[in-house]
């Protein structure tokens, strides 16, 4: 079982509040924090989707460089 999202080659984890039934997680791997959360698989998805596309133009927007670090990432993903 994995609690990994992909995208663009990001990795986001994926946890679960069985109390507050809501699944949350993070973006990995970068020096930011971006934190995402959905009420299904479907949103939780999206969520990530999203967060990684606003983290790659913001990050444009404030001439930084999006990159994730690829020795964590690729530890997650295995």
């Amino acid at each position: 079982m994995k609690d990994i999202l992909q995208y663009k080659g990001f990795i986001g984890s994926v946890h679960f509040n069985a109390d507050d039934e809501v699944f949350f997680g993070k973006i990995e791997g970068i020096d930011d924090l971006v934190s995402l959360e959905g009420c299904s698989v479907a949103e939780i998805k999206e969520a990530f989707v999203e967060a990684v596309d606003d983290y790659i133009t913001l990050c444009e927007e404030n001439g930084k460089e999006a990159v994730q670090q690829a020795i964590l990432c690729e530890a997650l993903s295995n």
